[in-house]
């Protein structure tokens, strides 16, 4: 039985790997995240959504129903490893036009493009900014024009490449819709 005090000493991949293969026994993704990503110490939270991010992502898909509740931990997180991760695990479920919240599509618009946020959040809010754009094809100008006025030089690679790469699928669907 996994415990606040078994997710407290994870301190490695294979600790990881081993608590989510724990989880994956029991058949319960859900239950698990219900019980242990809102612990009050943030280590628990933050290794159970790491845990969760070593399932696959059918297995994740048990999670969908509570896509609002990751979003609004992923918004409100002090914590930037609980947000990182959080953000993860979100990128790896379905949104649709039926879920799209604008608040979260703010969200993600800002903290692509703070200099004060860490790469790995900057790089999952690009790519899950242009998901939510893509439902609603009237939001990507504003999202093309977000990404092209980034001053590229203040942003560490991997952000200048996740840009780099969306921009670059942007242009290929515009050309292809263009040429239709």
């Amino acid at each position: 039985m996994i415990t606040s005090d078994i997710l407290r000493a994870v301190k490695n991949e294979r600790d990881a790997q081993n608590v989510c293969n724990d989880v994956r026994a029991s058949s319960n993704f859900a239950t698990f995240t219900k019980q242990f990503i809102y612990n009050d110490d943030y280590r628990v939270a933050r290794n159970a959504l790491w845990c969760l991010t070593k399932a696959s992502n059918v297995e994740l898909l048990e999670l969908q129903p509570a896509l609002n509740e990751l979003i609004d931990l992923a918004i409100n997180a002090e914590n930037s490893a609980v947000r990182r991760l959080s953000l993860n695990i979100i990128e790896r479920l379905n949104i649709t036009r039926d879920n799209l919240r604008s608040d979260f599509l703010d969200f993600c618009l800002t903290h692509a493009t703070s200099a004060t946020e860490f790469p790995g959040i900057q790089s999952l809010c690009i790519k899950l900014a242009y998901r939510m754009c893509t439902l609603y094809p009237e939001l990507m100008n504003e999202f093309i024009c977000t990404l092209e006025a980034m001053e590229i030089d203040l942003y560490k690679p991997a952000v200048r490449s996740i840009r780099k790469r969306i921009l670059s699928k942007i242009d290929k669907h515009q050309f292809a819709t263009h040429n239709s």
